[in-house]
C-alpha cells in the first residue's frame, strides 16, 4: 500500500472490514487478518519453482524392486510421490526432465518410495534434489509429443500473450475445428498437453493460450488472478484469434482455475455463443465460495472466516488487505446457482479424491443441468491428476463426449 499516512489508513480498513464481518466475528482484527491471510493465499499468482523432491537412488536396469527390466529410481515418500498414476521430475534445476510410471514399492516406514522410470527427456538421473511435475510431459508439444507447433503471440486485453498453436492432423475432418485448451491457477501451459493427443486425432487444431499474470505473459496492474472474472477476456481474444485464423467451431478445455475462466468465458463472451459448441473441464472450480470454505476447514480456521473472506472481497477498499485492484463478487463464480445460464454440452471430469477443489460443486451442478452437462467420477486421483491415473480412460471419455 502507498500512501501519505499508511498506519491511519491501514488502521481505517481493518475498522471497516471488521465492519463488514458481522455476528459474532464483529470488531474482530483476528478473524479479518485470517480472512485476508486465506484470500491473499488464493488470488496471489505463485512463483514457486523450488526443488521439492529428493531422489534417494537410482536403479539401472533392474526395474527396481520388482526385478522387470528397465530403470527405475527411490525417492523420498510424499503425498504425491506415492500417488497412483504417471508424473514427472524437472532434474538439474529444470535443465532435465523424466517421465515416471508405476509405483514399484512403497516402504511408509522407511519414508520410501520406488517407480517405474519410462522416459528420461533431457539430463540425467541422479541422487539429489528435483522437482515434481504433475503434469508429466516437460517440455514444448515437439519435445513431449513428438508434434510440430508454431509459437505464437495473441493480441489481448493487456497485451500479447504467448501460445502454442499445435496444427490438426493431415486427415482432419473438413471443418476447422479447434480447440482452446486453458491451465489452472499457478499452472504452466504444459499442464494442457495431456490433452492433446486425443484431440489431435479427432481433427482438432489445438491452441494452448496464455493468460494475465502466467510467468509469461501480461501482468495485470495488481498482479492478483481475479478468479476468473477478468481473465476469461483473454480467453476470448484467444477465441476472436482462432476464428480470424479460420476456425468455424471450438471446443473449450480447461483445468482447476481455467474451468472457472471458460465458464465465465461461456457467460461473459459474445463470441463464445457464436463459436463454441462443447466445453471440457477436468477438476474444475464450479464455485469459489466452496474452495474459500474447504481450505478454511483444511486450516483449521473457524468456519466463519470463510464469510468474512468473501464479504471483504465483494469490498472497494479490499486493496489493502488482500492487494486486488477491484472488488470481486465470490457469487458471480456458483455455477450451481446459475446453472440455468448454462447453453453448452459440458463435460465434467472430476475426481473424489480431489484435495484442492471438491468435487461436490461439479457433482450438483451435473444434476442441476442433466442432459447438458455430464459428471464422470473418478477415484484415487489428486486435483487435476484425472489423466494421470488412467490416461486411456480419459481419452476415451473425451473422444466419446467430442464425437457424440
Amino acid at each position: 500500500m502507498t500512501t501519505s499516512s499508511p498506519v491511519p489508513a491501514g488502521r481505517r480498513a481493518v475498522a471497516v472490514a471488521c465492519g463488514l464481518a458481522g455476528g459474532a466475528l464483529a470488531g474482530s482484527a483476528t478473524s479479518l487478518a485470517l480472512a485476508s491471510y486465506v484470500l491473499r493465499r488464493l488470488v496471489t499468482p505463485e512463483r514457486d519453482r523450488t526443488d521439492n523432491v529428493q531422489i534417494l537412488a537410482v536403479h539401472l536396469g533392474d526395474g527396481g524392486a520388482d526385478g522387470d527390466d528397465g530403470d527405475a529410481i527411490t525417492l523420498a515418500r510424499t503425498e504425491e510421490t506415492v500417488a497412483p498414476g504417471r508424473y514427472g521430475l524437472w532434474l538439474h534445476g529444470g535443465r532435465g526432465h523424466a517421465r515416471l510410471g508405476d509405483v514399484l514399492a512403497d516402504d511408509p516406514r522407511a519414508g520410501t518410495v520406488t517407480r517405474r522410470v519410462e522416459r528420461v527427456d533431457a539430463g540425467s538421473l541422479r541422487p539429489g534434489p528435483a522437482r515434481w511435475n504433475g503434469y508429466y510431459y516437460g517440455g514444448d508439444p515437439r519435445q513431449s509429443l513428438g508434434l510440430d507447433f508454431v509459437d505464437v503471440a495473441i493480441p489481448g486485453p493487456l497485451g500479447p500473450m504467448p501460445a502454442w498453436l499445435i496444427p490438426a492432423a493431415e486427415t482432419a475432418v473438413p471443418e476447422n475445428r479447434w480447440a482452446v485448451l486453458v491451465h489452472g491457477r499457478g499452472a504452466l501451459r504444459g499442464e494442457c498437453l495431456r490433452a492433446v493427443p486425443v484431440l489431435h486425432r479427432l481433427g482438432y487444431t489445438c491452441l494452448i493460450v496464455g493468460y494475465r499474470n502466467d510467468e509469461d505473459a501480461p501482468s495485470s496492474g495488481d498482479r492478483r488472478y481475479a478468479l476468473g472474472l477478468s481473465e476469461w477476456a483473454d480467453i476470448e481474444a484467444a477465441l476472436g484469434w482462432a476464428r480470424d485464423a479460420g476456425a468455424t467451431c471450438a471446443v473449450l478445455v480447461g483445468w482447476s482455475m481455467g474451468g472457472a475462466i471458460v465458464l465465465q468465458t461461456l457467460s461473459r463472451s459474445p463470441l463464445a455463443a457464436e463459436l463454441v459448441t462443447k466445453v471440457v473441464l477436468d477438476a474444475p472450480v464450479v464455485d469459489w465460495g466452496d474452495v474459500i470454505r474447504h481450505h478454511v476447514r483444511l486450516g483449521r480456521i473457524p468456519a466463519g472466516i470463510a464469510d468474512v473472506a468473501t464479504r471483504v472481497l465483494r469490498w472497494t477498499g479490499a486493496r489493502q488487505l488482500v492487494g486486488i485492484d477491484s472488488p470481486l463478487d465470490v457469487a458471480e463464480t456458483d455455477w450451481i446457482a446459475r446453472a440455468r445460464e448454462l447453453a453448452h454440452p459440458t463435460l465434467l471430469i472430476h475426481s473424489v479424491d480431489d484435495e484442492f477443489v471438491p468435487v461436490g460443486p461439479s457433482v450438483a451442478l451435473a444434476r442441476a443441468r442433466a442432459g447438458l452437462v455430464r459428471y464422470v467420477r473418478w477415484t484415487e486421483a489428486r486435483h487435476t491428476k484425472e489423466w494421470n491415473t488412467d490416461p486411456d480412460r480419459w481419452d476415451r471419455v473425451v473422444a466419446e463426449f467430442l464425437t457424440s
